[in-house]
């Protein structure tokens, strides 16, 4: 693939590719009174209005200290975006890790959401020496992501007593679209414990939102997960890989399974197709066998040499025709520095993606790109 290029625009804001697909900046580190922004959700409303949630990050890079919940909003599928909207700015503590989720049935947006205080640092939190500790909030929106009820505290339903270090997400929760769990809202989290290192889990809602419960710990060495729906109703969980200490990584992701929607899910196992450079990643239900072909979508870093090991660059998208059997196609969006993303499905019926990305660090910019699933596969131009 030919060399991709940024070049970023002040009068007209704009990150430039040299090859398909074009990316451009939704949100840019060091403007609109934040240093940086990181972590990005991306979902569509029931109305068919794009929601970009990030981070903004006051004084510095870190993952502590003063860090808002913000989102953007786009009515034409991400060509242009509306001004920040303050979610939840909670003074100088840490507001983060969105996890939304669309009830289609309502419309409701809900957003699920961590707090901490901010000067409790990342490290002392995942080992449980912080003064403080993580815990767990929902808001929601009934306008279609304009405006944001008050966060709830939801901690004692989701956040298990001996953990230490939580996060929602991060990226987004599902909505189940079949079996005897239709309707059921689930979110992927993570957490660390002094018993297990890290671990993943999920947490679910049978009543919008409204109350919670918590799945087993799925663990050794499982973090940041995303969730998609199988087409036999099978869920499964796709997981950063990640040592209990920090210091040893696999170089693949980690899936595990739920036949009961997410109540219980199996042992973790690696899947020796998804490189893993220790990152979040994100995972797409696309289609249904019925509607163009059992798809599913994933984006994370994918740096040349695999298994990856800890280099996070080169964004790439990848589809599977068979439920995460295969991953067949692969196509790389962004050479450079790149972290965090997260894809959902456009009113169009292409593919967006909003992705962490730059020129010499992966927190410079959230970038937005759509495709098409013809482009990704091959067979088309963008």
């Amino acid at each position: 693939m030919r060399t991709l290029s940024i070049v970023w625009m002040l009068a007209a804001p704009a990150v430039a590719l040299a090859a398909d697909p074009m990316a451009s900046p939704v949100y840019v580190s060091g403007r609109d009174g934040y240093h940086t922004y990181r972590i990005p959700a991306l979902i569509v409303s029931k109305n068919g209005t794009a929601l970009a949630f990030a981070e903004g990050r006051k004084s510095g890079r870190g993952d502590s200290g003063d860090i808002d919940m913000l989102v953007k909003r786009s009515a034409d599928g991400g060509r242009t975006w509306s001004a920040h909207t303050v979610v939840w700015d909670d003074g100088l503590n840490t507001c983060g890790n969105a996890c939304p989720v669309v009830d289609q049935r309502t419309g409701r947006i809900v957003l699920l959401m961590t707090w901490n205080r901010g000067e409790d640092h990342g490290g002392d939190l995942h080992k449980g020496t912080a003064q403080g500790t993580r815990r767990v909030f929902v808001a929601t929106s009934d306008d279609d992501g304009r405006t944001w009820s008050k966060p709830r505290e939801i901690t004692a339903e989701t956040k298990a007593a001996d953990w230490w270090w939580y996060a929602t997400g991060p990226g987004v929760g599902i909505q189940l679209e079949r079996g005897p769990h239709k309707g059921r809202l689930v979110i992927p989290a993570n957490h660390s414990s002094a018993a297990n290192g890290y671990g993943a889990h999920t947490i679910y809602s049978d009543d919008g939102g409204e109350t919670w419960k918590r799945s087993n710990a799925i663990q050794p060495a499982c973090n940041e997960s995303q969730v998609a729906e199988l087409a036999d109703g099978t869920l499964m969980m796709n997981m950063r890989s990640q040592s209990p200490t920090n210091q040893e990584r696999t170089g693949y992701r980690s899936i595990a399974f739920s036949r009961d929607g997410g109540a219980t899910w199996s042992a973790p196992e690696f899947d020796a197709h998804l490189g893993d450079p220790a990152v979040q990643a994100s995972l797409l239900r696309f289609s249904w066998s019925e509607d163009g072909g059992d798809r599913l979508v994933f984006s994370n870093p994918s740096p040349p040499i695999q298994p990856a090991r800890g280099e996070r660059i080169d964004m790439t998208v990848r589809a599977s025709p068979d439920g995460g059997k295969s991953w067949p196609w692969a196509r790389q969006i962004h050479h450079g520095p790149s972290g965090y993303s997260s894809l959902t499905r456009l009113p169009d019926g292409s593919i967006g993606i909003l992705f962490e990305g730059g020129e010499k660090s992966y927190s410079e910019a959230l970038l937005f790109e759509s495709f098409s699933l013809d482009w990704l596969e091959g067979g088309a131009a963008r």
